[in-house]
C-alpha cells in the first residue's frame, strides 16, 4: 500500500535564475496561480540569482516585497546552474519536499502539481520526463548523443530526456545534501541515491524570453561532468585501446618480417608508413593523457575542498528583511 503524504506539508520550489529579467514576472504569475490550486500545502519559492548581468535581482526583490513566500538568494558571482540549484537545496533543507525547475517557462509550472500528486501517492523522487521538446535540431541531436553515451558509460541508471526538473522528498534531499563534489551533475547524484523514483511525462514548451544560459562550451563541460563523475569506463577503455594497438603493432611486425624474408621483391622502402604510424600513436597517447588528466584534475579540485558557492544577499522571512553578509558553503 502506498504511503499518503499531505495535511499542510511544506513544499519549497528551488528556482535558479541567470539573466531572466524579461520573463521572471510572467513565470512567477503562473507559479502562484498553480500554487493557488493547492491551498492545503504551504509553499516557499526560493529564487537563486546566479550572478545575473541584467536586472534579474531587482525583479526578484520586487517579487519578495509583494509575496512573503518568496525567498531570494543572490550568489556573489556566477557559479553555474548546478551550484545555484545546490544553494537553493541547502536553503530548502527544512521542507517536506522540494521542486527544482527553471524559470524560462520551458518547464511548465502546471506540471509541478503532477509531481506533487505523485509524491503524495508515495514516490520519493518524481522526475519530469520530456515527451516532446521544441528545441533546435542541434540541441535535440546533442541531447540524444549525450544520453546515448551516458546510458552506456554511467554506473547509475540515469533516465533519458530528464533534466533537473523534479521533486524530491526530504529524505532524498538529506542524502543529496551529503554529496559536496564541485563538478556537480545533480541528476546523476539523485539517480545514485536510490529510493522510489517515478516519472511524469510532459511536453516541453518553448522558452518564453531571453536566451539559453548553456552555450556549447558549458554543454560540453556539463556532459563531461556527467560522464567522468559517474563512470570510470573511459579509463578502462584506455587500457583496452593500448592492448589493441599493441596487438596490431605485433601483427604488423610479423607481416613486415615475413615480407622481408619470403618475398623481398615486394618490400617497399621508405618511412612514410612509419611516420604515419608514429603520428597516429602520438595522437592516441595525447588523448589518453587528456582523459587521465581530466580525472586527475577533478581529484585536485576536490582535494582543495573549497566552498561550492558564496552568497552575497539573502531575503527571507515574514518581515522581508535582507542580509548582505557574504556566506559560503
Amino acid at each position: 500500500m502506498s504511503e499518503s503524504r499531505g495535511g499542510g506539508r511544506r513544499v519549497a520550489y528551488v528556482l535558479p535564475v541567470y539573466d531572466e529579467a524579461a520573463g521572471v514576472d510572467r513565470f512567477h504569475q503562473e507559479l502562484v496561480a498553480c500554487a493557488g490550486q493547492r491551498p492545503d500545502l504551504a509553499f516557499e519559492f526560493i529564487y537563486v540569482d546566479d550572478g545575473s548581468r541584467d536586472d534579474s535581482l531587482a525583479r526578484l526583490l520586487e517579487l519578495r516585497r509583494a509575496d512573503d513566500r518568496v525567498t531570494v538568494l543572490a550568489l556573489s558571482r556566477n557559479f553555474g546552474h548546478q551550484m545555484a540549484v545546490t544553494a537553493g537545496l541547502d536553503a530548502a533543507a527544512e521542507a517536506d519536499a522540494v521542486v527544482i525547475m527553471d524559470v524560462d517557462l520551458q518547464d511548465p509550472p502546471r506540471v509541478s502539481l503532477e509531481l506533487i500528486e505523485t509524491w503524495e501517492r508515495g514516490a520519493d523522487v518524481v522526475y519530469a520526463q520530456r515527451r516532446t521538446r521544441r528545441d533546435g535540431w542541434f540541441k535535440r541531436a546533442s541531447a540524444f548523443g549525450f544520453y546515448w553515451v551516458l546510458e552506456r558509460l554511467a554506473s547509475s541508471d540515469i533516465p533519458r530526456n530528464v533534466g533537473d526538473f523534479r521533486l524530491m522528498d526530504r529524505r532524498v534531499l538529506a542524502e543529496v545534501a551529503r554529496f559536496r563534489e564541485h563538478n556537480r551533475f545533480l541528476r546523476g547524484i539523485v539517480a545514485s541515491v536510490g529510493f522510489r523514483q517515478e516519472a511524469v511525462l510532459f511536453d516541453r514548451d518553448p522558452r518564453f524570453a531571453g536566451k539559453s544560459g548553456y552555450p556549447l562550451r558549458r554543454m560540453v563541460k556539463f556532459a563531461a561532468d556527467g560522464i567522468l563523475g559517474f563512470s570510470t569506463i573511459p579509463l578502462r577503455m584506455i587500457t583496452r585501446l593500448g592492448l589493441a594497438i599493441s596487438v596490431l603493432s605485433l601483427l604488423g611486425a610479423v607481416y613486415a618480417f615475413a615480407v622481408k624474408v619470403f618475398t623481398p621483391e615486394n618490400a617497399v622502402p621508405g618511412w612514410a608508413f612509419l611516420g604515419v604510424g608514429m603520428f597516429l600513436l602520438g595522437g592516441i597517447q595525447l588523448v589518453m593523457m587528456g582523459i587521465i588528466g581530466s580525472y586527475l584534475g577533478r581529484v585536485y579540485v576536490e582535494v582543495q575542498n573549497r566552498p561550492l558557492y558564496s552568497v552575497a544577499l539573502v531575503a527571507r522571512g515574514a518581515d522581508g528583511t535582507s542580509s548582505t553578509d557574504v556566506a559560503s558553503s
